[in-house]
């Protein structure tokens, strides 16, 4: 059976259960303009790895499945993105909201629709506005869409929208998009893909295949065009955006704010969930070296990472049996806020419904107490303020806020 063939018969086999990724929305989307009440002080707490006291404030509440933030410089406003496809200019200040025009149109059905946002490195000079989100071909297929837009912050609308990627190819899945997006150090732009849930786990699955984008991180030029020393440009069987491959589902990325270095954080199976540092080149091993284990029976998929010389070993992981940490959106804190946070990584965790806290030294990652544990909150993305250092808060729910934490 060659790859093409094996390709469209693990389509039409994989299984759709998201088991401890996503759940059945609760309640009904809000029908109103999403207008919140931005400053409203709703509860305190305390992060008891440094006995730092925070109190978290309402920035607007009322959204259907937020999925991203992204900060414009220099404007009181963030974007947010909204899964069923909206994009939000949302007031930090006093919670309003103006919707933008111009967005394409995207498949909202499992885990696809709007989901990633993020703004060129030197905005507004360059008013590029870069979203991903899922979309189907005349078949009904789909794939992650990578697009950017030059934001007019007058009529709050998107100018000369053109679609600048699609992690191809387009398949009969609507899980495992991937599509978090990163300017990494070198300026260049980072997006990942997921696995599309496939599940014949060896050797031939689609995250081990270089012919195909899915289960990768891939590296573009800002403007979707292929950089010329990308790792696998010379390879004729490889596709010439992959930077790395043997992904499931990178959900979160990062760049470290003093070493420049690529950071994600990825879905396993069952547990096997996992913080990375991204190698040009590298094959992080899915699903032929994994820590995780199969949702229907629990025997482990594949070997340990660090048995195999060729695998890149992630920084931390949850093995079989841990209970897991299923993440999504990840942020370095550089602050000044919170001076004890300096240098630490959050990420979201959404089954777990809590803010993990990670300290960072190197390579080295010491868990924290989590942060927002009483909320009942899936943590869908974290950001922070590069003005006043508050650390924001997007939860994935269907009537969901975005918070911030501010010092108490």
């Amino acid at each position: 059976m060659d790859r093409r063939t094996l390709l469209e018969a693990a389509t039409t086999a994989a299984t759709l259960s998201i088991a401890g990724c996503v759940r059945s929305p609760t309640g009904t989307p809000d029908e109103t303009d999403g207008t919140g009440t931005g400053g409203t002080d709703e509860t305190s707490g305390t992060d008891d790895s440094d006995d730092h006291a925070y109190a978290t404030e309402t920035v607007v509440d009322g959204l259907e499945n937020p999925w991203s933030i992204a900060f414009l410089p220099d404007d009181p406003r963030i974007l947010v993105t909204e899964r069923p496809g909206r994009l939000l200019a949302v007031d930090r200040e006093d919670g309003t909201t103006e919707s933008i025009d111009g967005v394409p149109d995207v498949y909202a059905a499992g885990q696809g629709g709007l989901l990633d946002v993020e703004i060129h490195p030197a905005f507004p000079d360059e008013p590029w506005v870069y979203l991903t989100y899922a979309a189907r071909n005349e078949a009904g297929d789909t794939a992650t869409h990578l697009c950017r837009g030059q934001l007019d912050r007058d009529s709050w609308e998107l100018g000369d929208v053109s679609v600048l990627h699609v992690a191809e190819p387009f398949v009969d899945s609507t899980a495992h998009y991937g599509s978090r997006i990163a300017f990494g150090s070198d300026e260049m732009v980072y997006m990942t893909t997921g696995d599309r849930q496939f599940k014949n786990f060896g050797p031939d699955h689609v995250s081990q295949d270089l012919t195909n984008e899915l289960g990768a991180t891939l590296r573009l030029e800002p403007d979707g065009s292929i950089p010329d020393n990308n790792p696998f440009v010379d390879d004729s069987d490889a596709r010439d955006s992959i930077y790395s491959y043997g992904h499931r589902n990178a959900q979160g990325m990062a760049v470290h704010p003093e070493t420049g270095d690529l950071w994600q954080s990825e879905h396993g199976e069952n547990d096997g969930d996992s913080i990375r540092i991204i190698e040009r080149g590298g094959n992080y091993g899915w699903p032929i070296a994994t820590y995780a284990c199969t949702y229907d029976s629990g025997e482990p998929i594949g070997v340990d990472p660090h048995e195999r010389d060729d695998i890149v070993d992630p920084v931390y992981y949850w093995p079989c049996e841990s209970g897991g940490f299923p993440p999504a959106g990840m942020a370095f804190y550089d602050g000044e806020a919170f001076p004890e946070w300096q240098g630490d990584l959050f990420v979201g965790n959404l089954a777990g419904q809590e803010l993990g806290h990670f300290a960072i030294e190197g390579r080295s990652v010491t868990p924290l107490d989590p942060i927002l544990t009483d909320r009942g909150w899936r943590v869908r993305a974290v950001e922070v303020d590069p003005d006043a250092g508050h650390l924001y808060v997007a939860v994935d729910d269907a009537d969901a806020p975005i918070v911030r934490l501010i010092p108490e």
